[in-house]
């Protein structure tokens, strides 16, 4: 559904994305995560032909992403946080408003979904809160059933409860649909996202199936002797020695070979201890990595 390769774009001398590659398979949630500045927006833009890169290129269904016309848009749904919608417009305006330009949209879908969110035909979009906008930008995004929805920090600032129910909604309506999230929020795809990227500083640290993140990831602790004096694997996180014990995080875990490989660096090993992480412990970890 999204292909990119060696995606760089930068503004004046600043770049923003550096050899950006991504391939979104199709059915997939795909989660897009990052601290804020990271270059997740501006990935974005250029996928949906808001932005240009200054080298590389982007295939979004098939299209060039530069390319992109009425025939795509009409099988892309937006959400941002940043959309701003036609506050002057009644919802049920902006909802009518939006159904001329797509083909496929369904009225049944869209009266179901005005239900599901409890959205208000009758008052002005300004007038809502800003959960109520989001929810109001989700129908008109999801009335047709895009082949591709594309999120840009879509839950930010909600409250839990209106995150969860949005979550769970657009779960239960997009069986069939792609989705690319954008966020630094771990919550929004905990349980939803079935790949996982990481972007920093513009550069994509990795990409893959959240099962097999959450599988190489281990919490090691060891009660040892002597610390170690070789130089460590660099698939070892955050490795601290305190006399007679060592914690880390290994990037790598196979446990086929990890007692060898570990006492290889601590032959007096008397017991240890592999526990698996939370995607948030993840994240802390290689947070904590960039930060040394």
């Amino acid at each position: 559904m999204i292909q990119t390769h060696q995606l760089t774009i930068k503004f004046g001398s600043a770049r923003v994305l550096s050899d950006f590659n991504l391939h979104v398979p199709e059915g997939s949630v795909f989660a897009l995560l990052g601290p804020n500045g990271a270059g997740k927006t501006t990935a974005l833009r250029i996928l949906l032909n808001i932005l240009r890169a200054t080298a590389g290129r982007a295939e979004v269904l098939g299209c060039d992403s530069r390319k992109l016309g009425p025939a795509q848009f009409a099988r892309i749904g937006y959400v941002s946080e940043n959309r701003e919608l036609p506050g002057w417009m009644r919802v049920g305006s902006f909802l009518n408003y939006c159904r001329k330009f797509y083909p496929d949209w369904n009225d049944a879908e869209a009266s179901s979904l005005v239900r599901m969110f409890s959205l208000p035909l009758d008052r002005k979009l300004s007038s809502l809160s800003r959960g109520m906008r989001i929810k109001a930008a989700f129908a008109a995004a999801l009335a047709y059933r895009p082949r591709l929805l594309i999120l840009d920090e879509p839950f930010s600032g909600l409250d839990v409860a209106v995150r969860e129910h949005l979550i769970q909604s657009i779960a239960a309506l997009t069986p069939d649909t792609t989705i690319l999230i954008a966020t630094h929020d771990l919550a929004d795809i905990e349980g939803f996202a079935t790949h996982v990227a990481y972007l920093s500083d513009g550069h994509l640290a990795f990409a893959e199936e959240m099962e097999t993140l959450t599988t190489r990831f281990r919490e090691i602790e060891l009660v040892v002797g002597n610390p170690a004096l070789n130089k460590l694997p660099e698939t070892w996180l955050n490795v601290n020695q305190l006399p007679g014990l060592v914690r880390f995080t290994h990037a790598s875990y196979d446990p086929a070979r990890c007692n060898s490989e570990l006492r290889q660096y601590w032959p007096d090993i008397s017991d240890i201890s592999v526990r698996p992480l939370s995607l948030r412990s993840i994240f802390l970890a290689l947070s904590a990595q960039q930060r040394s």
